[in-house]
């Protein structure tokens, strides 16, 4: 069995179009022999759409939050009135549909009452979107001739209790997929499932966290020990940079897992950070691929990528970040006083991505957000502290960093006419990043671009397509 796990965006799931699309890229894998498990996102801004439900909820604005839901009532509703024509299927999707979202208006109506989101009522709201979306894509699905079941997810994707961000249980899924997926695939059914959700032992829903539809893809290959994962989105693959600050950004053809999750944790939007895990663990392929341009090969994610003559592959841009300044004269060596600061930030459950320190001082990089007064003041009673937001971080990723002479020099040379913050080398071998201005950042991509991929590595990046632009102009 040439098994493969593909999934699907919002962006490749957002309307009948999308849809219609996503059916014919599946049956073409069918045809070509392979075994598909469809997982797919909820369609595009459904789940901003259903946060915003939740949030006037729990405002007391129930009139708003079941307007909001009426709106996206209409659109699921005229979504599969658009994909399935047999009149009996689409009755029935339909009834389903409404279910669906009578029972979800319930909540909103419980929530405006008690004025009080839970990270547990979140979940359950948010879920929708993927629930929704699986239901109506199965059955289109089935209109195009696929033999297609839908499964839920949260009788697959058993998670810990954590709201908003569970924590799958490995064996538990495989002993999951093993009993409800496997029988399928073997039957010749095309399973299809909603990513992102979950529920624990007790089977209350959860989620996996934003972008979670990813990570779903590849537990499922992993507890499935699938040939390949496929990452469908709307771009052809990893870029060197983002094309809306560089249009001469090159389609990368391969790049390695810990290129990958480099890439992701420090910005780059193509991938979920988590996603990686699962496939390392089983060193499975994961192939990122356009739904829009299903032709093109995209980027090939494996264990261990071929030697790249450029020096970089990714330039990945963080942004909305704050530098924390932590000073303390004569306090920096003493013993326990870094565990001190960073116990602060666990207190606060707030991820650092860069340290760097001085003699009587430290600096820290975090995302910005509404704990920064409280981190800062917890900070305060062991040192003096400041903080500066609107701060970006560039990553430059790359094979051999500290092994290649001179690159910093070459890096720093080319950003010259910007200021540096904060520097970090070292901390790994494919990765050198710094701090700058928010308001610098188009400018500091555009110059390492320039310096970097100027004769980039055919076998590593798609040079055909820069020059076929270049011959239309």
């Amino acid at each position: 069995m040439s098994l493969v796990v593909m999934k699907f965006g919002g962006t490749s799931v957002e309307d009948p179009t999308a849809i219609a699309r996503t059916a014919e890229i599946v049956a073409g894998r069918v045809a070509a022999g392979k075994t598909p498990v469809v997982v797919v996102s909820a369609m595009s801004k459904v789940t901003d759409q259903l946060l915003a439900c939740a949030a006037a909820a729990s405002r007391g604005d129930r009139t708003g939050a079941l307007a909001i839901s009426s709106r996206l009532r209409s659109r699921h509703r005229d979504t599969a009135a658009a994909l399935v024509k047999e009149q009996k299927d689409c009755a029935t999707l339909q009834a389903a549909i409404e279910h669906d979202f009578d029972a979800l208006d319930e909540v909103l109506r419980g929530l405006a009452a008690i004025l009080e989101l839970t990270p547990r009522i979140s979940d359950l709201i948010v879920s929708y979107g993927e629930r929704l979306s699986s239901v109506i894509i199965a059955q289109a699905f089935r209109e195009r001739g696929l033999d297609s079941v839908h499964l839920d997810s949260r009788e697959v994707i058993i998670t810990d209790s954590q709201y908003q961000k569970a924590i799958p249980q490995d064996a538990v899924i495989e002993d999951r997929c093993a009993t409800r997926v496997r029988p399928h695939l073997e039957a010749g059914r095309v399973p299809v499932m909603g990513g992102f959700i979950g529920s624990n032992e007790a089977g209350i829903t959860t989620t996996l966290g934003r972008g979670g539809s990813d990570f779903t893809g590849a537990l499922i290959g992993g507890a499935l020990h699938a040939e390949a994962i496929e990452i469908w989105t709307d771009v052809n693959g990893i870029m060197t940079t983002d094309p809306r600050i560089c249009p001469d950004a090159l389609r990368v053809r391969v790049v390695s897992f810990e290129e990958a999750a480099e890439l992701a944790y420090f910005g780059a939007k193509v991938l979920h950070p988590a996603t990686i895990l699962p496939a390392v663990r089983k060193n499975i392929p994961v192939l990122v691929l356009n739904s829009r341009n299903p032709t093109n090969e995209g980027t090939r994610i494996i264990s261990l990528a071929p030697h790249c003559k450029t020096p970089f592959k990714c330039i990945a841009v963080k942004k909305k970040l704050t530098i924390i300044d932590v000073v303390a004269s004569r306090m920096l060596m003493t013993h326990g006083y870094l565990k001190a600061i960073f116990d602060i930030f666990d207190k606060h459950q707030c991820p650092v991505d860069m340290v760097s320190t001085s003699e009587v001082s430290v600096s820290l990089t975090v995302d910005s957000n509404d704990k920064l007064p409280a981190i800062a003041n917890d900070l305060g009673k062991i040192a003096d502290v400041k903080y500066e937001g609107q701060k970006a971080l560039i990553c430059m990723v790359g094979e051999d960093i500290r092994g290649q002479h001179g690159i910093a020099a070459q890096v720093f040379a080319a950003v010259r006419h910007v200021n540096v913050r904060m520097i970090s080398q070292g901390a790994s071998e494919i990765n050198m990043s710094f701090m700058i201005e928010e308001e610098d950042v188009e400018e500091a991509v555009r110059s390492l671009h320039a310096a970097f991929f100027q004769n980039p590595d055919p076998k590593i990046f798609d040079v055909e397509a820069r020059q076929a632009a270049t011959a239309k102009v």
